[in-house]
């Protein structure tokens, strides 16, 4: 896979398409570019995807975690997604994001405006951030020396893809019947899950509880202009829909869509409903066509 140069990091990155309107896809926690692959093919004709991984995750560098993980940080991740952007000279384009994505996505936002126009927001975490306690984070930690473990808690960020009570705790997740290249997919993914950097499986939790401590996205709501589409999955035990109401309210022009009948993950659980919504939102759009505030 090509990687481009960020700072002190290499990002890994994958394009799809080869339209005049640019498209910028960022992933989630533990997760990585490739969450959008079995979707990428059915995206309108006329768009270019474009999907980077974070430092820690997929095919980027690994840097050493800071003693307070502050080189993982909400804001460190988003700079690393700009200087990408500069060194793939990619000016202005909209933006895709997934969970732990749409604060990272918040950001960028903020510090350059003008550089983007819509987005489209699958089951975010808000700008207001999450709130995870000592247990939680030892989960985590538990994560990273079980794979087993692993795939259980996965398994709930993707809940439509598994027989309902296989979910259910101490048993082992159990594919529905019938998912063909998404299965094979999501084994490929806790696969990638396993390796990522300390960084990521306790520097984002730590980060985004700091992002919630703060308060300081959440009192710049009113100022992220862009028109944003939000989906979230009424399965998804993730993201609190509270906080998704919260960001709806507060950002001039944001549009909440509650679906159902998916979990937190609809770009793996349902790729071709996923690119339904995708190209809704993003297709048709002109080349010069900029919806970024003025």
């Amino acid at each position: 896979m090509p990687k481009v140069q960020a700072g002190e990091v290499q990002l890994g990155w994958r394009e799809w398409g080869q339209g005049d309107v640019t498209v910028v896809f960022i992933h989630g926690n533990l997760a990585s570019k490739d969450w959008i692959e079995l979707a990428a093919p059915m995206f309108p004709s006329g768009l270019r995807v474009i999907a980077i991984d974070w430092r820690g995750c997929g095919d980027s560098a690994r840097p050493k975690p800071a003693t307070n993980y502050a080189n993982y940080s909400m804001q460190q991740h988003a700079q690393d997604m700009l200087v990408a952007l500069d060194a793939l000279g990619i000016r202005y384009c909209h933006l895709a994001t997934h969970s732990t994505g749409g604060i990272i996505a918040a950001r960028m936002l903020l510090m350059q405006p003008r550089r983007f126009g819509r987005v489209f927001a699958l089951d975010p975490v808000t700008p207001l951030g999450m709130a995870f306690n000592a247990d939680q984070i030892g989960l985590f930690r538990a994560m990273m020396a079980s794979k087993e473990l692993t795939r259980s808690v996965m398994a709930t960020a993707a809940s439509s893809l598994f027989v309902p009570e296989s979910l259910a705790p101490n048993m082992v997740p159990r594919f529905r019947e019938g998912l063909g290249e998404i299965q094979a997919l999501f084994d490929r993914i806790i696969e990638q899950t396993f390796v990522v950097s300390e960084g990521i499986w306790i520097g984002t939790p730590v980060n985004l509880t700091h992002e919630r401590e703060s308060g300081e996205l959440e009192r710049r709501m009113p100022e992220i202009r862009h028109p944003h589409l939000v989906l979230w999955g009424e399965r998804d035990g993730w993201i609190a829909p509270a906080d998704l109401r919260a960001m709806a309210e507060a950002m001039p022009d944001c549009r909440l869509v509650i679906v159902p009948g998916i979990g937190h993950s609809m770009n793996l659980e349902s790729p071709a409903l996923y690119a339904g919504y995708f190209g809704a939102w993003f297709g048709g759009l002109a080349a010069s066509q900029s919806t970024a505030p003025g």
